[in-house]
């Protein structure tokens, strides 16, 4: 910053003053020799400007279609909240684990743990997320580092909530009375003016304390609750250094506060650990003879990663892995020795298994923190955080997109100037003329940084007439590099579209009453179609809602589960008899309520297979699926889906890709009602999705069937020569014969219900 009023500019000023006299000249000579304004283009070239137009018009129309088939097809569509928003720290939410061991813990989706209010069989991770507090009223964009404390039967939880009108942690506090299946929302519990986050929650002589993070105060404070869990007061400053992460635990006599600062100099960030004592938690705290304990590398786990903790007389402390992005994952470590003169660990086994969906899993890509207690029961307890993405994520994405559009508008300029819309010549004297009237050029008075201008700027000349003269659209040459330019152009603005538009990568569940839950997939096949069934089990095995799948082996020498590319657990269940009605069989170890019945030739994404798990919990009662028909008419024909478009209605949905109930649906396909209808499958080896619409809609007066558009959706079968509807005529008139023995049998399916019902267009 300079001083006012002063009379001589700085040499850098002088030199700042000269450089944009040149840019100034310079685009004095640009002016008349660069044909871009539309009134001088339509004068001297109108298909060269026909040509630009046109160039940024198909450019535009690229990027709303890849938008539109590809980009649109992958986003989350759950109503509109005012938090979760992108944010560049992360998506970070919780969830829960159980264990007998404190090193033993599973998620809660494996305890097969239900809430039938909110068709969550079972209820699954993560528990707790930023819609949470947003549909409570406190806008959030994630929630990150959970802490327990437990009060008799009930759970109390505290956490860093993201506001997102201040841009700053405040601490959250939820509610369990059914030990971590549902959780409410309670509000905010401690909201300073500066950043808040670790909520440290313990008892000491009954009293409840919390010693939240807020470093950037530049204390370590204590606060104590004066009306648990939403009123606090300040207790005391405990250390004036600003303390990240701070736990503590009582051991061996002393209380041992375990703490980083990344003050210090010379530390590299998350790489740092501090170790305090005291006889009280409330002080007064002496630093440990060896600090600090880490100064060395961030993927080591110094930073802690929660709570302390001590089992089988051990104690064992959680640090974070900070390598490659902040928080990556949980370390833990056994204490071999803590004392006022030394301090030794080593890393032990964590107990929880690494979630393998990537992006697509809620704490795929990273989780960082990890709290667990003991129950008076004698199990254990653990919440833990967890995100989808790496730390800065959106604004990377952001840079990226911007950067993508910047080249493809620089090719557009570049064809442009290769079909003579912009024609521009870069005057070699530009830079010679006056900066002021009556005072010498910069340029001019050093001849020799002149000349090289000189030279460089008719260099740049020459090479420009060359290319031109080189690249004719009228050559065959010619247009094939104006097409190879036209493609780049067109994957440049798809790749922008897609890291702007495209959200974090991630085929998310969708929530239902502030839950999450799973399904079991079950497909049918036989050993002529193991090639579709490696590739079906590859892809769908990476949804995140998908627990198990199941495959249901009709004929031959079924495979070894080791084949199979899958990151879930897949079984193969093996039948004596090969016939359709095996795909209803009643199977005592589903864990699950729903069930997708897919076809193994039928591929479309996890987000479309998520948003049909999230109608059918909205109807449990139905029959949801993605291919819709409509049966009518005197006699009944079976037709395709384009018959019930033009009739704008449906009645029945095939069950070759549906969502059920395995428990109401099962049951009834093999009920005494349904063996007629079964022998009939038998004999025709076809039907038996038909036969499964017309047992649900005898069995109630209600709508049973509801039908979600999927973004696309493609049939491999037509590569292969094993499908049975492949002679598609054929095909419909033995599907036809059996709608006339179905209706005889159980009464005509109810009358079409029109697309797009729904509020959200998913059955558009």
């Amino acid at each position: 910053m300079g001083e006012k009023g002063s009379a001589k500019p700085s040499s850098s000023s002088s030199f700042g003053f000269r450089a944009l006299g040149c840019g100034i000249a310079m685009a004095q000579w640009i002016r008349p020799r660069w044909r871009w304004g539309p009134v001088s283009l339509l004068t001297r070239s109108p298909s060269s400007v026909s040509f630009l137009l046109g160039s940024l018009l198909v450019s535009g129309l690229a990027g709303l279609a890849f938008f539109w088939l590809v980009v649109s097809s992958f986003l989350h569509h759950d109503p509109p909240l005012v938090g979760c928003r992108p944010d560049s720290e992360g998506s970070w939410s919780i969830g829960i684990y159980y264990g007998k061991s404190p090193l033993e813990l599973s998620p809660i989706e494996l305890e097969n743990r239900s809430n039938g209010n909110s068709s969550a069989w079972p209820v699954a991770n993560p528990v707790l997320t930023c819609a949470s507090a947003s549909m409570a009223g406190y806008p959030s964009n994630f929630v990150a580092d959970p802490f327990l404390y437990i009060q008799d039967y009930t759970l109390y939880m505290f956490f860093e909530t993201k506001s997102t009108t201040s841009r700053q942690g405040d601490i959250g506090v939820a509610r369990s009375v059914d030990q971590g299946a549902t959780w409410e929302f309670l509000g905010i519990a401690l909201d300073e003016k500066w950043h808040l986050s670790y909520p440290f929650v313990f008892n000491y002589k009954n009293q409840i304390y919390m010693m939240p993070e807020g470093s950037k105060k530049g204390d370590l404070r204590l606060y104590r609750a004066t009306k648990f869990p939403l009123e606090w007061t300040l207790e005391k400053v405990l250390i004036k250094k600003p303390l990240i992460d701070a736990s503590l635990v009582q051991y061996e006599g002393y209380y041992w506060l375990f703490a980083s600062d990344f003050t210090r100099f010379g530390t590299e960030k998350n790489a740092e650990l501090e170790i305090w004592y005291s006889r009280s938690p409330l002080g007064p705290w002496i630093q440990h003879k060896r600090n600090p304990i880490y100064k060395s590398d961030k993927s080591l786990g110094a930073r802690n990663g929660g709570r302390l903790f001590i089992y089988d007389g051990s104690l064992y402390r959680p640090g974070q892995d900070c390598s490659g992005t902040y928080g990556r994952k949980v370390i833990m470590y056994k204490v071999e020795k803590l004392s006022k003169e030394e301090y030794r660990e080593v890393p032990v086994d964590l107990g929880i298994k690494e979630p393998k969906k990537g992006r697509n899993a809620w704490n795929g890509i990273r989780y960082h923190h990890l709290d667990i207690q003991q129950l008076s029961s004698g199990d254990w307890i653990a919440v833990m955080d967890g995100d989808r993405v790496p730390s800065g994520d959106s604004t990377w994405r952001f840079f990226i997109g911007c950067m993508f559009f910047l080249l493809a508008f620089l090719l557009i300029i570049f064809l442009g100037f290769l079909f003579g819309a912009v024609n521009y010549i870069v005057p070699t004297s530009c830079c010679t003329t006056l900066t002021r009237r009556n005072e010498p050029s910069w340029f001019r008075s050093r001849p020799h940084f002149n000349m090289k201008v000189r030279r460089y700027l008719a260099g740049i000349n020459r090479y420009i007439s060359a290319i031109r003269s080189r690249i004719n659209p009228k050559t065959c040459s010619g247009m094939l590099i104006l097409s190879l330019l036209a493609f780049i152009t067109f994957v440049t603005v798809c790749t922008a579209v897609n890291f702007l538009f495209g959200g974090n990568g991630a085929e998310e569940a969708y929530m239902y009453k502030g839950q999450y839950s799973q399904f079991t997939m079950i497909t049918m096949t036989y050993e002529a179609r193991i090639w579709n069934l490696k590739l079906y089990v590859k892809h769908y095995s990476r949804c995140e809602s998908v627990k198990e799948i199941v495959v249901v082996w009709n004929k031959g020498n079924p495979p070894n589960t080791d084949e199979f590319d899958s990151v879930v657990p897949v079984r193969i269940r093996v039948e004596e008899l090969n016939s359709l009605n095996n795909r209803f069989k009643v199977d005592p170890l589903i864990k699950t309520r729903a069930v997708l019945e897919l076809d193994d030739d039928i591929m479309m994404t996890c987000n479309d297979v998520e948003k049909g798990f999230r109608v059918w919990r909205e109807h449990p009662d139905r029959i949801v699926g993605f291919y819709p028909r409509l049966i009518d008419g005197s006699p009944l024909k079976y037709r395709n889906e384009k018959y019930a478009r033009g009739k704008n209605g449906y009645n029945a949905i095939l069950t070759g890709a549906a969502f059920m109930d395995s428990e109401f649906a099962f049951e009834k396909y093999w009920s005494e009602d349904g063996r007629e209808g079964r022998a009939f499958v038998d004999q025709s080896f076809n039907c038996e999705d038909l036969l499964m619409n017309f047992l649900y809609a005898n069995s109630s007066s209600e709508r049973t069937v509801e039908y979600v558009h999927p973004a696309w959706a493609i049939d491999t079968s037509k590569l292969s020569a094993s499908a049975i509807s492949r002679n598609t005529q054929v095909h419909y008139d033995i599907r036809t014969k059996c709608l006339s023995k179905f209706a005889a049998l159980y009464g005509p399916l109810p009358h079409l219900w029109e697309f797009g019902s729904r509020q959200d267009g998913w059955d558009k």
